[in-house]
This record gives C-alpha cells, structure tokens and sequence, in this order.
C-alpha cells in the first residue's frame, strides 16, 4: 500500500508542476455528480487498489476502512456482527467505494432519523495537493479541539485531496421495521409529516409520491405496534417495503427514471407544496424534495424564496454548465471555499472544477 502512496505523491507533484489537474477514481460509481471538471488533465489516479479495513470494534462501534474498499465489502463485515452504516448512504452500482461514499457525502432515507454521513464521521487521513500525509480527527466522538477538518471532507467530492483512510460511527440493526401507507394529498401529508414529527414515533423514513405517502418505522416490535395503532395506514409486506426503500435509496424506483433533469430541493420541512411544474418526490419528512424538471432559475428562486436551496443532482454536462450543479455562493463564502481549496491543494491538483467553477 506504501508503494501506491509513494507513486501518488510523484504523480501530484508532475501535475503541480505542469499546471494540470487529476481525477480521482474509485468505482465511478458516483461520477455522475457534480460539476464538469475543468482544466487540462495530467490523469487519473485510479484509486480501487487502495482498500482494505483497516481497523473495526464492534465492542465500540467503530470501522477504519482505506477508501478504495467495496462499499458492499464493508456492509458484509458489519453485518456480520449485526451492524450497519444507519444513513444508509447510496451505492449507485456494485463498484461503489468507502471514498466516493465520503466524498459525495450522500444519505439514504434515514436520513431524518439518525442524521447524514457527516455526523458518524470520527477521522480522515489524507493526501494533499502538497503531497503531504494529513490525519484529522481519530475513532472517538470528541477528541480535538478546533476544527473538524474530517467532517469538512465529507461531501467535498474529491477537491481538497486523496482521502486515503475514513472512521466512522456505526450501529446495530434495527430490531423490528414496518411500513405503512396512506392515500393523501401533498399538501396534508407536509402537515401529518411535521406533527408525527413532534411526537415520540419510531419513524425512520418517510415518502410521498403521487398520491401516496409512504412510512417506515423502525425500533422494538412492541413500539412498531402501538405506533401503528396510533398512525393507522395499510401495511405492507416486509418483501415489498425493503424493496421500495431501496428503490429509493438507489434511485431505481420509476420516478428517478427517464432524461428529465432531476432537482433535489433541501427545504424546511414545514415549507408547503412549491407548486413547481414537474413530478415530485418528498422524502426526509419534507426536509427533501425530487424534482424532475428543467427551469434552473425558477427552481432555485422557489427554493430561496421557501428558506432553502436547489441543486441539479442529474443532468448531461451542457445543462450542468448552463445552469450550475450547486446553489450559488455568496462573495463570502465563495471567499471561503477558495481559501480552503488553496490551503488543501494550492496549485489545483485534485478534481479541479467538480464543485464550483475555478475551485
């Protein structure tokens, strides 16, 4: 493993020099997101060899993984030991990777639960555009002061440096899961969604589509009953529930089908219907919102207008560079990532391009 460092180190330094930039890969299985990147390219840095774990206890509920690991590779050896990665973080095909997960920065439907990837991150070692090795953080909840330069990574898409190692929170399984269904409008499923959400119920996902809102509980089977109870609704069968809630993890259920650009909205939960011409998905108790459509600017004005953001989660390239991937940033903080982007990868090695244009 030395040796792939020792090579990676002599090709940043040749792209330093040169002026060019390189992409980092690992499975690809999440070159779909982001911008375009932009620059002449030295190449890539193929970075599935990489991979292994390197540490896990389950005694603590911490795993240490080289970035270049099968996601899949992970979730079995956890699973092994009754335990999981609770954001049910995506994998958009078998060859996804510990690295492009971190580096996305995704979550699943659980998301409104128990938090994003983010919140279970501990520590990151790292490969800066200085080729330097760098290790943020360690494998407990609170061990520096200061900046939480690991968490920062998380979701950074591969443009502040080679993520080399990542630790992570995990927990067990759920005991018990069920999903239930409703027949209800947009509108009133927002208003049951946000006062289910002030009270003590195990839900651990919500969706609402066309008509039909969808919950998953989750915890001990006593309190699965008496929530049901409570809550009402048609039940499904245990085969059919996981289905969907992988559908929609995965994006394979039909509404993420076809060419239409597709707009994820991060709303207030409370914010009503947007009333935006396109079909709509809410997940994450109507914190998230899918939107397949494409009026960039019409969006993004609905979405600031209702106290949150847009971004275009999947599009060709000449609508991404039309209309931009990510909402854009104020002087200040557009100020600040470019400070980080310099002080992580000052001549603009890793990914140039892939957030923001310049960075």
């Amino acid at each position: 493993m030395e040796e792939l460092i020792d090579d990676w180190m002599t090709r940043i330094a040749e792209a330093a020099s040169a002026g060019r930039s390189l992409s980092i890969r690992g499975g690809g299985s999440k070159l779909f997101y982001g911008c375009p990147e932009q620059g002449e390219k030295e190449g890539m840095l193929e970075v599935g060899g990489y991979r292994g774990i390197v540490a896990y206890e389950p005694t603590e509920l911490v795993v240490t993984a080289r970035t270049g690991t099968p996601l899949r590779e992970l979730a079995a050896t956890l699973a092994e030991k009754g335990q999981w990665l609770p954001f049910e973080p995506p994998f958009f095909g078998p060859a996804a990777t510990v690295g492009g997960m971190f580096a996305a920065g995704l979550s699943g439907p659980r998301r409104q639960a128990v938090g994003a990837l983010r919140d279970y991150v501990l520590g990151a070692k790292l490969l800066n555009g200085s080729g330097e090795v760098l290790s943020f953080g360690g494998q407990v909840m609170k061990n520096v002061a200061g900046y939480d330069v690991s968490r920062l990574l998380a979701g950074s898409l591969g443009t502040l440096g080679l993520v080399l190692e990542v630790s992570l929170k995990v927990l067990p399984l759920p005991v018990a899961e069920k999903s239930l269904r409703f027949a209800i409008d947009e509108g009133a499923a927002l208003r049951k969604l946000n006062e289910w959400g002030g009270r003590p119920l195990p839900i651990s996902a919500s969706a609402w589509q066309d008509g039909v809102l969808t919950l998953r509980l989750s915890g001990a089977a006593a309190a699965l009953a008496a929530a049901q109870r409570h809550l009402g609704g048609e039940e499904l069968a245990d085969g059919l529930a996981a289905e969907f809630w992988q559908s929609l993890r995965e994006q394979t259920h039909a509404f993420f089908a076809g060419d239409a650009p597709l707009w994820r909205l991060s709303l207030p939960s409370v914010a009503p219907p947007q009333a935006l011409p396109g079909p709509t998905l809410i997940e994450w108790g109507g914190a998230q919102r899918w939107l397949r459509a494409g009026d960039g600017g019409a969006i993004r004005a609905a979405a600031a207008r209702a106290g949150g953001h847009a971004t275009l989660f999947r599009a060709d390239d000449a609508v991404k560079t039309e209309q931009g991937v990510f909402q854009p940033l104020s002087p200040p903080l557009l100020r600040i990532h470019r400070n980080l982007k310099h002080a992580f990868d000052p001549q603009g090695v890793f990914n140039r391009g892939r957030m923001y244009p310049g960075l």
